[in-house]
């Protein structure tokens, strides 16, 4: 059983030899896991997507249909987003954990992940955390790289993305935001701007697609090279006019890029 699960609640007991005494020392019982919300559709081999910052199921729209007809394919919401958002509060650091747990309550023992920029690195995390579980990685625009400009430089760099994102998807972006509510989300921007798992990237096994737009303001293209050179055998796709949700900027793109990695290349081309 994977480390990541919760331990049970064990009762260690000390007899005194001279004493004769009991002591009974109770360790501190393990918090339940929040039962996060998901769909599925599709048959065949298990492929997750996961959402990232500010996101739900619904930002996966343009892509499970196309996947759904190779692959058994689960949309998850994270707890405190999408219709896990009173499932209890994110904590950046649990989520791989809950994740793992997740696919226990499902009957998967492994899958393929797909993540987005967050979500790429929680998945990432599961793969390094439990590498017996992640079949294949998909890393979109993945927030693995810290960022050198700080706070105010991010905010900046959103501010600048928002004019290039599609008006259908900027009214799910804005739903979502305020359904998870603002400062939730403002309390999981910061430990996401604080997290740093780079160093361990070299310990990723598992085969590694990193997926970027082309006209990513927020994680920029420079970051995705950053990445696949830290990750053994890792290769980079950048999409063309694209910026930070390629998934639904241009989802056909994205949709031949994602099969061809998992090995339905052949069957893509030839509908």
């Amino acid at each position: 059983m994977t480390h990541l699960l919760a331990n049970r609640t064990a009762v260690s007991e000390f007899q005194s030899c001279q004493s004769a005494e009991v002591f009974a020392v109770k360790r501190p019982t393990p918090q339940p896991q929040p039962v996060l919300r998901y769909q599925v559709a599709g048959h065949g081999e298990p492929v997750v997507l996961v959402h990232g910052l500010c996101g739900s199921t619904r930002w996966w729209a343009k892509n499970i249909d196309a996947l759904a007809a190779w692959y058994r394919v689960y949309t998850v919401d994270l707890a405190g987003f999408g219709r896990s958002r009173r499932c209890g509060r994110f904590v950046l650091e649990d989520a791989a954990g809950q994740l793992a747990a997740w696919m226990d309550s499902v009957g998967l023992p492994h899958a393929a992940f797909v993540g987005h920029s967050m979500g790429g690195l929680i998945v990432t995390q599961l793969a390094l955390q439990a590498p017996e579980r992640v079949d294949h990685l998909v890393l979109v625009n993945p927030t693995l790289i810290p960022f050198a400009w700080g706070y105010g430089g991010h905010l900046l760099r959103m501010a600048r993305a928002l004019p290039r994102v599609p008006i259908s998807f900027l009214a799910v972006l804005v739903t979502d935001t305020l359904r998870a509510g603002l400062w939730p989300v403002w309390q999981v921007a910061q430990q996401l701007l604080a997290a740093d798992i780079h160093q361990e990237l070299g310990r990723v096994t598992q085969p590694v697609l990193a997926i970027w737009g082309e006209q990513d303001d927020i994680v920029p293209p420079a970051l995705g090279v950053q990445v696949v050179a830290a990750i053994p055998g890792a290769r980079l796709a950048v999409i063309e006019g694209a910026g930070h949700v390629p998934m639904w900027e241009r989802p056909s793109v994205f949709n031949r890029t994602v099969l061809g990695f998992l090995g339905q290349e052949t069957h893509v081309r030839s509908r």
